[in-house]
C-alpha cells in the first residue's frame, strides 16, 4: 500500500501552510502543531500550525476589509470571475481528486466522478446565479409612494465545515456567499483542510480579490468558537452534529446573527411490499455505503414491508458482502476507511452493543491483513432490532444499515418519521399515490423515490426538525446569503406635508 500516490503531491503548492488570510499562505500562529493522516495508512501526510485565535481576527478583518469592494462589484463581475474558478478547478481536478480521497480515505474513483465533478458543477451554477439576485418591481402600494425591495449582500460571512466532504463542503459555503456579494472566512475540519486550502488557492489564481475567501484551519474550541462569535462577523454557517450545532447556535445568538445549520442524519430507506426488490437491495447497499457510510444522507434505517422483508436481508447481506473494501487509489475499490480509528472504534461500540438485542447479518469487524494498519470496518447489516434502540435512533456514521419489518403503510410511515433528524429519506414503489403519499408525510428536507443519495446543484439541500435549518446549493441557498431592504419613495411634496399634519398636528 506504501507508493507514491500516497504522498500530498500539492504539498509544494501549500508550502507547509494552513491559513489562507488576504490571498496569502501562512502559518498558524497558536504555538500547536497538527497532522493531517491518511486513515488508509495511518501514515502522516501533512503537518501544519493551528490557527489561533488571533489568525481568526486576521482573517475576518482581511475579509471584512475586502466587502466593500467585492459586494460593490456588478453580479455580471462576479459570474465572470467564478466561471473562471470552475475552469481552474477543472484543469487541476486530478489533483483536488487525489487530495482529497488522500486526507478522507474515499476511493479515488469517487472523489473523480462525484466530489470534484459536483464542485465544479455547483460552481459554475453559483457563476450563473450570480447574475439573478433580484429584489421585487416596483408597485404603489400606499397612496402615492412607491415602494421595491433590494436584496444586498449581508458582510462577512464566517463559516465551518465537517470532515466527511471538505471539499464540497467548502464550496456549498463559499460559492453562495460570494456569488451574493459577500466575503468569507471557513474553518475547515483539522483533519481534513488541504483541499479546502488548494479551493482558496485556486479562486485566487482564477483573479478573484485576496481577502474574499479566507481560511483558517484550527481546533473548533479554540478557532470555531471564536469565529461564530466573533463581533464583525454577520452570518454563520454550520455543518456538522446537532450536537456542536446547538453550541454554535447558543454562541451565534449573543450577537444576534444570521444563522445556517445543516446537522445529522438518521434517513429512513422505507420499502413497500409492491417495491421492485432488485432495485430496493441495491440502493440499499448504495445508499448506506457511500462514503463509507460517513454522509448525513445516508441510508441508515431501512423500514421492509413483511412479505418482502427476508429476502431483502438475505438479498442486501449477500450483496454487501461482495462489497470490495481496500486502498482508495486502487481502481477497483468500493470503500475505502473511515476517517479515524477513534471514529471505526466508535462505529465499532453501536455494532457490539446491537448483538445484545439484534442480529449481525454480515460484517461487524475490522478487516485483518494488509488492511489492518488501516481505519477499516466491514459493511454491516444488523437485522430484527427495536425501534427504540441505540442503533436505530442515534447516528452511527460509519457503513452500517439497521433492516426492521413493517406491516402497514401507515406503521412504516410512522416508523420513518419516528427519530429526532429530518434531513434525508427515500421510498420505494410502483405504485404513484404510495410514493406520493410518502413524499408528503415523511418529515424531511429530501424524499427520494425509487432512489437514494442523488443531489444536484439546481435543488436544495437541508433538513427538518434536529437536522437543522437552511438550505445548501440551488436558488434557495443563494438568497439565505442576502439580507432584504425595503426602499420606498414618497411621490409628492404634497403628500409628505400631509403626512406631517397628520403626525405632528397643523402647527408651523
Amino acid at each position: 500500500m506504501h507508493n507514491p500516490g500516497h504522498r500530498f503531491q500539492a504539498q509544494d503548492r501549500l508550502a507547509g501552510g494552513a491559513q489562507y488570510i488576504g490571498g496569502r499562505l501562512t502559518r498558524g500562529t497558536s504555538g500547536r502543531t497538527h497532522a493531517v493522516v491518511n486513515p488508509a495508512t495511518g501514515e502522516e501526510v501533512y503537518t501544519y500550525e493551528l490557527a489561533s485565535t488571533a489568525d481568526v481576527d486576521a482573517a475576518v478583518a482581511a475579509a471584512r476589509a475586502a466587502f466593500p469592494g467585492w459586494a460593490a462589484t456588478t453580479p455580471g463581475e462576479r459570474s465572470d470571475a467564478l466561471h473562471r474558478f470552475a475552469a481552474v478547478l477543472a484543469e487541476r481536478a486530478e489533483e483536488f481528486a487525489r487530495a482529497e480521497s488522500l486526507q478522507c480515505g474515499k476511493p479515488l474513483k469517487l472523489t473523480r466522478e462525484f466530489d470534484v465533478p459536483g464542485t465544479i458543477d455547483n460552481t459554475a451554477f453559483f457563476a450563473g446565479a450570480a447574475r439573478h439576485l433580484q429584489g421585487q418591481s416596483a408597485g404603489e402600494y400606499s397612496g402615492d409612494h412607491t415602494s421595491y425591495v433590494r436584496r444586498e449582500p449581508i458582510g462577512v460571512v464566517g463559516s465551518i465545515a465537517p470532515w466527511n466532504y471538505p471539499l464540497q463542503m467548502a464550496a456549498w459555503k463559499i460559492l453562495p456567499a460570494i456569488a451574493a456579494g459577500n466575503t468569507i472566512v471557513l474553518k475547515p475540519a483539522e483533519l481534513t483542510p488541504l483541499t479546502s486550502l488548494l479551493f482558496a488557492e485556486a479562486a485566487t489564481h482564477a483573479g478573484i480579490p485576496d481577502g474574499v475567501i479566507n481560511i483558517v484551519t484550527g481546533l473548533g474550541k479554540e478557532a470555531g468558537e471564536h469565529l461564530v462569535g466573533h463581533p464583525d462577523v454577520a452570518m454563520t454557517s454550520f455543518t456538522g452534529s446537532t450536537a456542536v450545532g446547538k453550541r454554535v447556535a447558543e454562541i451565534a445568538t449573543s450577537t444576534v446573527k444570521r444563522l445556517h445549520l445543516e446537522l445529522g442524519g438518521k434517513a429512513p430507506f422505507l420499502v413497500f411490499d409492491d417495491a421492485d426488490l432488485e432495485a430496493a437491495v441495491h440502493g440499499a447497499v448504495a445508499g448506506s455505503l457511500i462514503n463509507t457510510g460517513q454522509d448525513c444522507t445516508a441510508a441508515t434505517r431501512a423500514y421492509v414491508q413483511r412479505p418482502l422483508y427476508d429476502a431483502f436481508v438475505e438479498r442486501t447481506g449477500a450483496l454487501m458482502a461482495s462489497v470490495r473494501v481496500g486502498d482508495p487509489l486502487a481502481p477497483g475499490t468500493d470503500l475505502g476507511p473511515l476517517i479515524s480509528h477513534a471514529q471505526r472504534d466508535r462505529v465499532a461500540g453501536f455494532v457490539d452493543r446491537a448483538r445484545g438485542y439484534a442480529r449481525v447479518v454480515t460484517g461487524g469487524e475490522a478487516p485483518q491483513g494488509e488492511l489492518k494498519s488501516g481505519a477499516y470496518y466491514a459493511p454491516t447489516l444488523v437485522a430484527d432490532a427495536a425501534q427504540d434502540s441505540e442503533i436505530v435512533q442515534a447516528e452511527i456514521f460509519g457503513p452500517v444499515l439497521v433492516v426492521l419489518p413493517f406491516d402497514t403503510d401507515d406503521e412504516g410511515i410512522a416508523l420513518a418519521n419516528d427519530t429526532p433528524y429530518g434531513l434525508a429519506a427515500s421510498a420505494w414503489s410502483r405504485d404513484v399515490y404510495r410514493a406520493n403519499r410518502a413524499t408528503r408525510e415523511i418529515k424531511a428536507g429530501c424524499v427520494w423515490v425509487n432512489d437514494h443519495i442523488p443531489i444536484i446543484s439546481e435543488m436544495p439541500h437541508g433538513g427538518y426538525k434536529a437536522s437543522g435549518f437552511g438550505k445548501d446549493m440551488s436558488a434557495y441557498s443563494f438568497e439565505e446569503y442576502t439580507q432584504v431592504k425595503h426602499v420606498m419613495f414618497d411621490n409628492t411634496a404634497v403628500a409628505r406635508k400631509d403626512w406631517h399634519r397628520t403626525v405632528f398636528g397643523d402647527r408651523p
